[in-house]
């Protein structure tokens, strides 16, 4: 870990603060009205961090918290909560990140490099996709395209408004959070809806 990188884990808890101080109007988007998918996610692939291509099928009956994540952010030490969720829930629930440098260049390594880092200073276990785009631009990767488009997710329109922002989805492939960067993985919030 670079000496910035220690210094962004270590004010990690005031931006926590000052996230609960001035709230987000957009901190919680809830799908109120359960709004089925119009293109079941299940229906989707991935690519790992390694190159293999996976189908989200695989996840059925599971829960999915879907994060696009950077390792030069002040939120960078959620990759640590993330992976206490991770095994809280022990299989009740999937963590898959989405490294992205969409945000003022805070994800600036490669694959391999966002690899090793996730797991030698934060020991994450849960998967890593591959760096890729997840702001709505062109090229935005086809998970991030369904999470943030309506006439696909049935809807949600929010893109992610910074590093790990997360997307929960149910057992049943339904989009039934938005979580902004502020709120971290073990907030109250997040562990209700997990266990709805």
């Amino acid at each position: 870990m670079s000496i910035s990188q220690s210094i962004l884990k270590f004010i990690y808890p005031f931006l926590l603060f000052v996230n609960k101080l001035f709230p987000s109007k957009e901190a919680t988007l809830i799908n109120i009205n359960h709004t089925t998918p119009k293109i079941p996610i299940y229906s989707l692939q991935v690519l790992a961090n390694n190159n293999q291509i996976e189908s989200l099928e695989k996840y059925k009956g599971k829960k999915l918290l879907l994060v696009n994540t950077a390792s030069n952010c002040g939120y960078t030490a959620q990759y640590e909560q993330l992976e206490t969720l991770y095994k809280q829930f022990n299989g009740k629930v999937e963590i898959i990140a989405f490294p992205a440098n969409d945000f003022q260049g805070q994800e600036p390594k490669g694959d391999e490099a966002i690899g090793s880092f996730c797991k030698l200073n934060y020991g994450v276990t849960f998967p890593l996709m591959k760096k890729s785009i997840v702001k709505k631009q062109s090229g935005q990767n086809e998970i991030f395209q369904w999470l943030t488009d309506p006439s696909k997710n049935g809807w949600c329109n929010k893109g992610p408004s910074w590093n790990f922002c997360k997307y929960l989805i149910d057992e049943n492939g339904q989009l039934t959070h938005f979580f902004y960067q502020g709120i971290s993985p073990l907030d109250k919030r997040v562990i209700a809806a997990i266990n709805e």
